[in-house]
């Protein structure tokens, strides 16, 4: 049953979704960086269950000779790998099983140990010999890649910067798939190699073609290797020869071929690179060279005219040159989630192409399930940067009831984001429709440019570059109301750089406290979703006029949402901090009980509790003390201005908050409108901060002195409504939002 999923003759079989966890065990130095404990997946056997919910036929998954047998096969420990493979043998998802990824090994060896074959092969016959029902296997991810990084740029153990190392890396690593091929099929006869590699093609002016040439030629080194294709007529017989390997060993593997039985091909935005010599167009941190010329070295996707060949090209290239089946074993970008969505479906629109034209393409993978940890610094730095992917870990699942704290009896908790929707459809045979699909990505817009423009078709191949068609952009737009306040220019200016269309509602647009007026809207626009950034914002005005601040903050959304509901749009609507009183002293989450002190916080409480009676399918976001970079009025603009000019300035130094950097807050809602979220959420910096000590820290990052900021108690501050002196917000559901102080920064760099 399950080793007939990966079929043998694709021609006629519809096109496969396959999934993958990011797993790497990398060394720098003497320390292991490893995905799995990052991911919490080492201890979480139920994210299977989740894995299966996509509908997934088969899955790229570890059992690493690093982790399993880390002291030697006598010491081996088996039982994470028997509990999850039995698992996954129990849901009908066949393991494509990972011995090394991006690895080198337990500490008695490296990739240029000359044992290292020998010894992963015995590791991957006690494998087998455990698991002899597996049947498909990637002994080594990505040899090419994996030995760049470890033996050419000293990114990885065993740190090296030279042709040699490198070369050494890269036969090790294919002799050790070739000799763990053997060894596995001496138990399993059938047995099949799933071989993955990153295919990234580079581009350049004129004068660099040469390096550019020698580049694309060396991009197929290992899966030549594997197919016996190097020989003395080969373009990189002579290249290997002068690293110092000697033809004996380059003959060792035409004698002793092992061709995948399947070609993974992993691609990333970042792997087509330009190189220029003229680097005065470019920053200092990609300038390099060849010993022979000095050149930038940039990502295509920001110089090439004509964008870039793109995962068609680079799959028909493939193809072309070995005629093997092939698979996409990696689909992943980080970016926002409309980006991933388009990425992914690009990937799949492109391999369907393929599929029909009589390319033997069975599936594409969508990459790092769980999303992955520190590939921003290629894994050299254990810093938590964490890119989310199919699922989002940035969730909680509180195992003490319904406790208020959140900063006990947590764990993570695998949130399905809308690329796991995706998946569903896909998997089931349709083609998902969202709106914002039909925008192109960010790699085929202008603003992706960041250098001057030059061509890159002649190394593209005029006849060989074609993109999936785009379609053109949405008429079904993101209505966002509100178009004169603070949040709504912030969603409107984020739209545009993300690619989402939308049309900007001022009240004489649309008056949503007026049901005509609201289905008026309905009609004309057909809004796939709406955002309300309106409302009442002036919470003293509203102790002197409640009726006014009742019908726009509670009344108008209650009529929006009863029209989202009737018409099936998401909506996205906002409520704040100010609707807890403050007699606590840990972060407030969304279930605690509310408690108003003032008029404003009353008809915040009053819209959340219509908007989800109305339509409990609206996400509901409480949100607290903005401040951005596109206003001049927000706390932090004001005080960094008075503080510069030497001015008095004023803030309160007992009221805690937790403010809220506005375009995290627009960034953040989006990707949980597009994921489908609903009901109440807490989004905001996370910090614990007095006003006062804001405009300090902010001074502080600035370069502004803090010498003319006075610090008083609230209660001088003659504030016609009552405050909560601790109205910080935390989440049971997930910190979806960076620090405060990372906040700051970026505001400062936004401003300038």
């Amino acid at each position: 049953m399950i080793n007939n999923v990966l079929r043998e003759n694709n021609s006629q079989l519809p096109l496969e979704v396959w999934a993958g966890v990011e797993c790497t065990v990398n060394r720098v130095g003497d320390e292991y960086l490893d995905q799995l404990e990052c991911n919490g997946h080492a201890t979480r056997l139920n994210d299977l269950d989740l894995f299966a919910e996509l509908g997934i036929k088969a899955i790229r998954y570890p059992v690493l000779w690093e982790k399993i047998a880390p002291n030697g096969l006598e010491n081996a420990d088996w039982s994470w790998a028997d509990e999850r493979l039995g698992r996954l043998r129990e849901l009908g998802i066949c393991p494509i099983v990972g011995l090394v990824h991006h690895g080198s090994g337990p500490r008695d060896t490296s990739l240029v140990d000359p044992e290292f074959p020998e010894k992963l092969a015995v590791f991957a016959r006690a494998v087998a010999d455990r698991y002899p029902w597996v049947t498909y296997y990637t002994p080594v991810n990505e040899p090419l890649t994996t030995a760049r990084f470890s033996g050419m740029y000293g990114h990885w153990y065993p740190h090296g910067r030279d042709d040699l190392t490198f070369a050494r890396a890269l036969l090790g690593e294919c002799r050790a798939v070739a000799l763990a091929m053997k060894a596995i099929r001496e138990v399993n006869p059938s047995a099949q190699l799933v071989q993955t590699e990153d295919l990234g093609k580079t581009y350049s002016t004129p004068k660099l073609e040469y390096q550019a040439e020698f580049e694309n030629d060396r991009r197929w080194l290992s899966l030549d290797l594997l197919c016996g294709r190097i020989n003395p007529t080969h373009s990189m017989w002579g290249y290997l020869k002068n690293c110092g390997i000697s033809e004996a060993e380059l003959e060792t593997f035409l004698q002793n071929t092992c061709p995948p039985d399947i070609i993974g091909i992993n691609h990333y935005l970042t792997s087509e690179r330009f190189l220029d010599e003229h680097t005065e167009n470019y920053p200092a941190w990609t300038h390099g060279g060849n010993g022979h010329d000095k050149y930038a070295d940039v990502e295509a996707v920001r110089v090439c005219a004509e964008g870039l060949a793109g995962p068609r090209t680079l799959l028909l290239e493939t193809w072309e040159r070995y005629r093997l089946p092939l698979a996409v074993t990696e689909a992943h970008i980080s970016c926002t989630r409309e980006e991933q969505l388009r990425w992914f479906y690009e990937v799949w629109n492109a391999a369907q192409e393929l599929q029909a034209e009589g390319v033997d393409i069975r599936a594409v993978t969508a990459w790092a399930l769980l999303g992955s940890y520190d590939w921003n610094s290629l894994v050299t730095k254990a810093n938590g940067y964490y890119e989310p992917g199919v699922f989002d870990l940035r969730s909680r699942s509180v195992s003490s009831g319904e406790s208020r704290s959140v900063s006990s009896g947590e764990s993570p908790h695998p949130r399905p984001t809308a690329i796991a929707k995706m998946l569903q459809i896909l998997a089931n045979g349709h083609q998902p429709n969202h709106p914002l699909l039909e925008t192109p990505g960010w790699w085929h817009r202008q603003e992706r440019l960041l250098y001057p423009a030059l061509s890159c078709n002649a190394m593209i191949g005029e006849g060989k570059k074609k993109t999936s068609s785009m379609p053109p952009a949405s008429p079904r737009p993101l209505a966002i109301v509100g178009a004169r306040g603070t949040l709504g220019k912030a969603f409107a200016r984020l739209c545009e750089v993300r690619g989402i269309s939308y049309h900007l509602l001022t009240r004489q647009d649309m008056d949503i406290t007026d049901p005509v007026s609201v289905d008026a809207m309905f009609t004309q626009l057909k809004p796939w979703a709406v955002v309300n950034a309106a409302g009442y914002v002036r919470v003293d005005d509203a102790e002197r006029e409640p009726h006014v601040c009742l019908q726009v903050n509670a009344e108008g959304p209650a009529i929006l949402a009863a029209a989202c509901a009737e018409h099936d749009v998401p909506l996205l609507t906002f409520s704040s901090d100010l609707v807890f009183n403050g007699a606590v002293s840990n972060p407030y989450v969304e279930t605690d009980t509310v408690a108003p002190l003032n008029v404003y916080g009353c008809s915040k409480v009053l819209a959340e509790k219509l908007v989800l009676q109305a339509y409990p399918a609206s996400l509901v976001i409480r949100t607290s003390a903005f401040f951005g970079p596109w206003d001049e009025y927000n706390f932090v603009t004001i005080a960094l201005r008075q503080l510069s000019a030497g001015n008095n300035f004023i803030a309160a130094e007992d009221g805690i908050v937790s403010p809220t950097y506005v375009p995290d807050l627009v960034h953040a809602s989006l990707d949980l409108l597009i994921d489908g979220e609903c009901g109440l959420w807490h989004l905001a910096n996370k910090s614990a901060i007095a006003w006062a000590d804001l405009a300090r820290l902010a001074a502080k990052q600035a370069g502004v002195s803090a010498t003319s900021l006075i610090s008083v108690p609230t209660e001088q501050l003659g504030l016609t409504a009552p405050r909560p002196t601790y109205s910080v917000l935390g989440s049971s559901r997930g910190e979806l939002m960076p620090p405060l102080d990372s906040a700051i920064s970026r505001y400062l760099e936004e401003r300038i």
